[in-house]
């Protein structure tokens, strides 16, 4: 243990991180050695190279952004019953399989647990979780199948979610067979100084590594080993907050294979020219997601001869992968984006720090930051009231909040 401890101690002084070893001996034994294994995880080169992007400022104004071909839907005509076909016909074969993005905590919601354990206020008082799978099992009925069900967790939510799955008997789902949890990516937080935090545990402090980090988790934790052992071909990636996701969608496995793409998305046209969410666009000829931030004015009030906004295709994070280029892209990690935000740590004397404004960074992966891996994908267009509810914000903010979601949800399934 002491030749281990020396090692770690001499490879931090190389990265100038000797101060994560200052509070060890003031630690319990389990944590001495939880600590000293999350020091050997870490990969200071990477830190290293996030620290000094945060000096930089990114430019993009080279990138050639053009709008990018979509389908919709509802004007699908003949084409609607042939792609459905294809999709029904593997679905039936069982080579689809879904994944819940869910390792978010419900606090903006004032909810003390998992975002999926969130009772939206139907009278139902089903959780965002089981919302989801009525969904996922009433699809499985129609086609004869039960179709695997992948959720990924964060070291945050793991064991509550996983509780809470045991406690409502895995809603008819077998942990093991058909159900599978997996723990999203985590990086170190670091301050202004490029200094890793210490946590209020004693321990590293950390943050998710964002959605993007779906595709590393999905490969490292053998999940798509899994899918592979089950037969899955194919993977509906959402979000666990969308009450009205459709994991299950035959037009679109349908699109996908009929085009030959490996990715396939959905989209909901924006609600007006300045709506704040990422729409899609190809970048310098390759797919993409273009933040609302890097819209000019112009081109988010650009039409075409239809009168219909050529960046007007929302990402709703309502995704369709091929197994294998989710092994793709999670080969290698995404490039990082700098989330500058308010974070607790253990000063060097030992000192809870409880700051009043932002104080550190954490990098999150986004996944569309993948797309440009692809030569081409699939984007389908459909109605918002029909696929997506969201539930991110308090009631008092009044849109993608509970009540709004809970209206959509109602309006759809005919509750009223």
């Amino acid at each position: 243990m002491e030749a281990k401890l020396e090692e770690i101690r001499a490879n931090l002084k190389k990265y100038n991180q000797e101060h994560l070893l200052n509070h060890y001996n003031d630690l319990e034994e389990a944590k001495q050695k939880k600590l000293l294994e999350e020091i050997e995880d870490i990969d200071f080169e990477l830190v290293n190279n996030l620290y000094k992007n945060t000096k930089k400022e990114i430019k993009n104004e080279n990138d050639k952004i053009t709008p990018m071909e979509y389908l919709d839907k509802y004007k699908l005509n003949e084409k609607y019953k042939y792609y459905e076909n294809i999709g029904k016909k593997l679905i039936k074969e069982g080579k689809l399989a879904a994944v819940t993005m869910a390792g978010g905590q419900g606090t903006r919601l004032g909810h003390n647990g998992p975002k999926g354990t969130y009772d939206i206020g139907l009278d139902s008082h089903k959780s965002l979780f089981e919302l989801l799978c009525d969904g996922l099992k009433e699809e499985g009925k129609k086609y004869g199948v039960t179709i695997p069900w992948f959720i990924m967790t964060s070291r945050e939510n793991n064991k509550d979610t996983e509780e809470f799955f045991e406690k409502h008997k895995n809603f008819g789902y077998q942990k093991g067979k058909n159900l599978f949890f997996f723990i999203q990516g985590e990086l170190p937080m670091i301050d202004t100084e490029g200094k890793i935090l210490i946590g209020e545990d004693g321990l590293v402090k950390k943050a998710a590594d964002g959605h993007g980090g779906i595709y590393e988790s999905l490969v490292k934790s053998k999940m798509t080993e899994k899918m592979r052992q089950l037969g899955v071909e194919w993977v509906f990636i959402g979000g666990v907050d969308n009450c009205l996701v459709k994991m299950v969608d035959p037009v679109l496995m349908g699109i996908a294979v009929d085009k030959k793409v490996t990715v396939a998305c959905k989209s909901v046209v924006k609600a007006n020219p300045h709506e704040k969410v990422g729409v899609f666009c190809k970048r310098n000829g390759r797919p993409n997601v273009i933040e609302y931030t890097e819209i000019t004015t112009e081109m988010a009030e650009a039409t075409d001869e239809n009168g219909e906004l050529l960046y007007g295709e929302s990402h709703i994070l309502c995704n369709l992968f091929s197994v294998e280029a989710i092994e793709r892209m999670g080969a290698n990690p995404l490039p990082y984006h700098i989330a500058y935000k308010k974070a607790k740590y253990i000063d060097k004397d030992g000192n809870l720090v409880v700051p009043d404004s932002p104080n550190a960074y954490k990098f999150e992966a986004f996944l569309f930051d993948a797309f440009g891996e692809v030569d081409d994908m699939a984007v389908l267009r459909v109605k918002r009231e029909e696929e997506f509810a969201p539930v991110k914000n308090a009631d008092s903010v009044g849109v993608d909040c509970p009540k709004t979601a809970r209206e959509l949800y109602k309006k759809f399934y005919k509750l009223d």
